[in-house]
């Protein structure tokens, strides 16, 4: 079997010890690394782990279970894929940070990884995948460790919740079958919609805004029923550079559920001028964005609530 070894390497303006954090806490990958769309922790212990990882590879979306060694002694990071998605035989690496001063640090991203029986083509593939994940993770990485402390203005996470008298497989069917949102949400003109992969979908929109006019965005959606659907959205409005969510159904102990809808957003500073005009602050242009969204999230929860409370008013006469 052919194993192929390859290597990345990015200088970043900042401390060893930051950038190692960064890549140790996975919850936060899909903010950082563009391919990544979901991770979460299957096991979780002081220095090895296993998470799963929802992302995208030459353009289609993959998912895989990872085991990690973390050492923040000598600040390296270990992962080998316990199953990995053809045509990928296998695949491990690690992650390297290399002090070169109090301020500036090396990263080093090493790959190995080997083709279902050897298929040059199946080969062909995952070099290209590895290159292009690993340079624009280093330069998203790169980015987002600079900016850490200047970001932070311009990056804010809210919720909106209600209350719904139903059940939280209703509440969670309705969010989940996005392809019969035109039919059920008033403020969405079209969908396409695809679910190849159970539990993995993509989801692209053309959503009506007050003044009638549309606009589309397209987004990876993880599913995990019937308590949580996560997102990343990958063609946004000009106002964002970054936009993350997830809804959660939490069913509670009188029997009702809380639904809630959760944003992560970076905001185009660059834009703010050309959207909201000469005078608008960033404050303003946060304010706008979190108004459409959770204006858009409301209602989908409003609707939500409709269903699952009608439906369990029918079953209830039953």
């Amino acid at each position: 079997m052919t194993t192929r070894e390859v290597e990345h390497e990015i200088t970043v303006t900042a401390p060893a010890r930051a950038v190692y954090r960064l890549i140790a806490e996975v919850e936060n990958w899909p903010r950082i690394f563009p391919p990544t769309l979901y991770v979460d922790h299957v096991e979780r212990g002081e220095r090895e782990e296993r998470i799963r990882i929802w992302a995208t590879a030459n353009g289609a979306p993959k998912n895989w279970t990872s085991r990690r060694t973390l050492d923040p002694e000598t600040l390296t990071i270990t992962f080998r894929q316990e199953v990995s998605t053809p045509p990928v035989a296998a695949m491990g690496g690690t992650w390297i940070i290399e002090p070169l001063s109090a301020t500036e640090s090396r990263i080093r991203l090493l790959h190995d990884y080997r083709a279902i029986d050897d298929d040059p083509e199946g080969l062909k593939w995952i070099d290209e995948a590895v290159d292009r994940n690993s340079r624009s993770e280093l330069a998203a990485l790169k980015t987002n460790v600079e900016l850490a402390h200047a970001s932070e203005e311009i990056t804010f996470s809210f919720e909106d919740t209600v209350r719904v008298d139903g059940s939280a497989k209703d509440v969670y069917d309705f969010v989940n079958e996005a392809n019969l949102w035109p039919e059920r949400l008033p403020h969405v003109a079209t969908v396409r919609f695809e679910e190849e992969t159970p539990g993995l979908q993509s989801l692209e929109m053309d959503t009506r805004a007050k003044d009638g006019s549309t606009h589309t965005t397209k987004s990876y959606r993880v599913t995990f029923p019937h308590h949580r659907i996560a997102y990343k959205q990958i063609t946004l409005p000009a106002l964002m550079t970054l936009h993350t969510g997830y809804w959660t159904f939490t069913e509670e102990a009188d029997g009702g559920v809380s639904a809630s809808s959760q944003h992560t957003v970076v905001l185009n500073t660059a834009n703010i001028e050309r959207i909201l005009g000469a005078d608008a602050t960033v404050a303003d242009a946060r304010d706008y964005v979190r108004t459409a969204l959770s204006t858009n999230s409301r209602a989908t929860l409003g609707y939500a609530k409709e269903y699952a409370e009608a439906k369990a008013r029918t079953e209830g006469k039953a």
